[in-house]
Formats: structure tokens, sequence, C-alpha cells
């Protein structure tokens, strides 16, 4: 067998393995110059792979030579190649971009402990989303997790380890969810293989255990995704943890959880409960609504701009869920497409934000005052991608909101509101997004304040690098479109 062939364990093998060589590497630099190569030659592997998809359709790897249902698969198809593409694409930019931050916040002598634990997260969430068995499934989500804990406990600030804190109760309540509904499965079905668990499914005739076990999965993805209400985790972990994290976890960390939570509902339950499919579309939808109107409405009087960047994405997580609960191929191509775009749009964001901070010592929204004149590259790279999360056309931020609304339309009357809550979402993107521009453009420097200067250029180059991005894939989105549909019309062909 070719190296090709082993692609996809390859994709979390070689972060797994590198992470605890990370830890004994005690000279300055190297760590993060090792974790830096390992996750670009895991964005390699995950370009390789999609190359192969492209090529010769959905890929099926057995670890151990142990044939499914009896052993391990690894699952590798459009979806799977989407989400690879954002996580090792976001940790790679991050690591590069946050090398100057992370000197000043993590330290010389915590360094290989800490990007050890990055490289974890980075194998976690790669295995999430190409594994197909339900309980390696939760021994992936439990490593990011822990490895993710620790990622946000060293931030600066001391809240960062009551942020902590009020993620490992919740993250811990969602992964004892997610076991009992697996459990209940297994109970039901004898299997934990996912494609040998949706056609098990079909021949159980008591379904009442299976409905319950999808209430346990849903709800304890729901709390690892941050969506609303059980989001209270999220804006205060984004606030506190070192600036490079903000950016990684931002980019993708509830994607990760989204896509489970999307994969099981469409492969594993939607086939059979019919109860289910009323079940999403009747919890999900006034979910969604009240996500993105709180969500942007608490952005608006948000002061701390880590803070108002992590109700946003209250809010564009509601955005996703409401394509997912529609239940069309057009929706559910937005939602897709939107895991890709809104990754672009909030890496942009965070990393404009902690080039600020980087200047000023703070994301506090008066300190920022002024800061345009001498950092107008910066400014320009928010401004950009500012008008992507609101939607404007060229942006990657209209192709989603473009095909949701199409989808909304589709209903009628009721579509219609739906298309004007998501709408209002937009404008009070526009007033949050606003209140940045208009402290930094029109607002004068206070006389005390230190003198500013531009970022250094590695680190606007990784941003104008993500900030080009929103654009190119706003013009051209034939990439991620094509794979959202893809994804889209696979996961449909296995519901009713």
């Amino acid at each position: 067998m070719s190296i090709e062939d082993h692609l996809p364990a390859l994709q979390i093998v070689v972060p797994l393995l590198l992470a605890p060589v990370v830890t004994l590497l005690r000279v300055r630099s190297l760590p993060w110059a090792a974790s830096t190569a390992t996750s670009a030659l895991t964005f390699v592997l995950a370009i390789a792979l999609a190359g192969q998809v492209a090529t010769d359709g959905a890929l099926s790897y057995a670890v151990g030579g142990w044939q499914p249902p009896y052993g391990i698969e690894l699952a590798i198809d459009q979806f799977s190649v989407l989400l690879l593409l954002i996580i090792s694409g976001a940790s790679t930019v991050a690591l590069v971009f946050g090398k100057a931050s992370l000197d000043r916040e993590i330290g010389e002598e915590r360094a290989p402990l800490f990007f050890a634990a990055w490289l974890l997260v980075l194998a976690a969430l790669c295995g999430m989303v190409t594994t197909g068995d339900a309980f390696n499934l939760f021994v992936f989500l439990e490593i990011s997790s822990l490895a993710s804990y620790v990622l946000i406990a060293a931030g600066p600030d001391r809240r960062a380890l009551m942020a902590t804190h009020r993620y490992i109760i919740l993250g811990t309540l969602g992964a004892t969810f997610y076991l009992i509904g697996v459990g209940l499965i297994y109970m039901m079905t004898g299997t934990l293989n996912l494609a040998d668990m949706a056609l098990r499914i079909g021949e159980v005739s008591e379904l009442r255990p299976v409905l319950v076990a999808a209430g346990f999965i849903t709800m304890g993805l729901a709390l690892k995704a941050a969506m609303f209400p059980v989001h209270a985790w999220m804006p205060n972990a984004y606030a506190f943890a070192p600036h490079a994290v903000s950016v990684f976890l931002a980019a993708c960390a509830t994607k990760a959880a989204l896509y489970v939570l999307i994969r099981f509902d469409f492969v594993v339950f939607l086939p059979h409960l019919a109860e289910h499919a009323a079940q999403v579309s009747a919890f999900f939808i006034p979910l969604a609504v009240v996500a993105f109107l709180v969500g942007s409405t608490v952005a608006v009087f948000e002061r701390n701009l880590k803070r108002m960047l992590g109700y946003s994405s209250v809010a564009q997580i509601g955005y996703i869920l409401l394509g997912v609960a529609l239940l069309t191929p057009l929706a559910l191509t937005g939602a897709i497409v939107h895991l890709f775009n809104h990754a672009l749009i909030k890496g942009a964001l965070f990393m404009a934000v902690v080039c600020i901070a980087h200047r000023t010592g703070s994301v506090q929204l008066p300190a920022i005052a002024g800061c345009a004149r001498a950092m107008p590259l910066t400014m320009a790279a928010f401004v950009v991608a500012g008008l992507s999360m609101i939607g404007v056309p060229l942006t990657v931020g209209f192709v989603s909101k473009w095909y949701l609304i199409q989808a909304c339309l589709e209903f009628g009357v009721p579509g219609y509101f739906l298309a004007a809550a998501l709408l209002l979402s937009s404008l009070l993107a526009v007033v949050y997004v606003w209140k940045v521009v208009e402290a930094a453009y029109f607002k004068p420097r206070p006389e005390e304040a230190p003198e500013l200067c531009e970022a250094p250029p590695m680190i606007l180059a990784s941003l104008w690098l993500v900030t080009l991005a929103n654009l190119w894939f706003g013009i051209d989105s034939s990439l991620p479109l094509g794979l959202a549909r893809a994804a889209s019309m696979t996961l449909l062909g296995e519901a009713p």
C-alpha cells in the first residue's frame, strides 16, 4: 500500500504522535516551530485528501485492517474534507499569526506543554470529523475538550480560569448526554458503526428508546457546539483565552460539534424516525431565530471586542442551525457552506482585534479610539471582514445568507418571517461592526494613550491572507459550494 492509502489515518496520527515529542523540546521557539510545521503538514494532507475524494468519491479506511462494522472505520466524504480543511487551515494560520502574542502570554517554560495540548486539539478535531464509530467519536470529543481546557486556562487574565471552569462543567454535561444517547442506541442495535447503526435502526420494532437517544445526543452536541441557549461557556472562553487560541477555536471548534450533530441527524436518525424530522424542525427553527436575534443584540451592547465576537458567533451558529432545521437541499447547502465561510469571517475578525490588542494592550472598545490612523491596514481588514459578516455582496457572508434566504422563501408566508428575522440580524451586525469602525476612525486618540504603529509584517500577512480569502471565496465560491452541495445531497439522499 502507498502512503496515499493511509491519508485518512495520517490526518490524526501525525499531530497525535508529535504532541508528546513537542513536550521534550525545551529550546526557545522550537515547540512553536514544531507545532506549526506539524499543523502545516496536516493541512497539506487535508488538501491531498480533498483531491482523492474529488477523484475517487467517498473513502473508507479500516483501522488496523479490521473491516467495519466490527473494526473502527474512518469515513471520508465531501463534508469531512470541508471540515478537515477548516480545522487544519485554521490551526496553521493561528499558529503563524499568533507567535508574538503566544511568546508574551505563554512564556518559554510553559510552551512545550501548551503546544502539545494544541496538537492534541488538532488531532482530536480531525478525528471527530473522520471517524465512523460513535464511541471513537466520544473519545475524540473528550480529547479535544480536555486539551481545549488547557489552552483556554493558559490565558494571562485570571478570569480565564473561571471561563475554563464553566466550560468544564458544561462540556462534561455535554459529553455525559452524548454517551447516554450512544449507550441507548447500542442497546437497541448492538453496533457502534454509524453506517451500520443507520441500517439496524430500520429493523428495530420499538423506536421510543432511539428517539430518547436522539434527544440525549442532540443535547450533548448542542452544549459542545455552544448552541443557544446552552452557549454560556463560549463568550468568556473566547474573551480570556490567549489571543491565538481565540482565533483557532473561534474558527473551528464549534464547527466540529455541529458537523457531528448534522451527521448523526441525517445519517442515523432521519432515515428511519419520521417523528425526529418533525422534532428537528419544531425545536431548532425557533431556537435558531432567537439565537441570531439575541446573539446579535447582546453583541451590540458588548464593549469587550472578543466577547462581542463571541456573541456574534452565537448568532452565526443560529444561521447554520436554521439551514439544518429546514431540511431542504438548498437550506442544508447554505448551512454547510456557512461552516466554511464563518471560519473565514470570524478568523479574520479575531485576528484584526488581536492586532489591535497587541499594540493597545486592551480589547476594550475605548482603547481602540483613533487607532485607524496608526493602523490603517489592520482596520481595513476588520472592515472587510465586518462587511462579510453583515453579508455584503462579493464576500463569503453574502453567499451563505443568499442561500439561506432563498431556502426560507421556499416555505411561503412562514418563510418570509424567517427571512425577515435573518435580515434583521444582519442589520444588528451593521450596528456592532459600525461601533468599532466609529471608534477607530472617527474618535480622537486620547492624549495619555501610548503611540501606536502597524502590526508586524508576518502578522499583517496572515491577517490579510484570511481577509482576502473572504473576498476570493465570495467572488468564486465554487470550491466550498461544490463540497457543500455534494455533502447536502449525500446527507439528504439517506433521508426520506
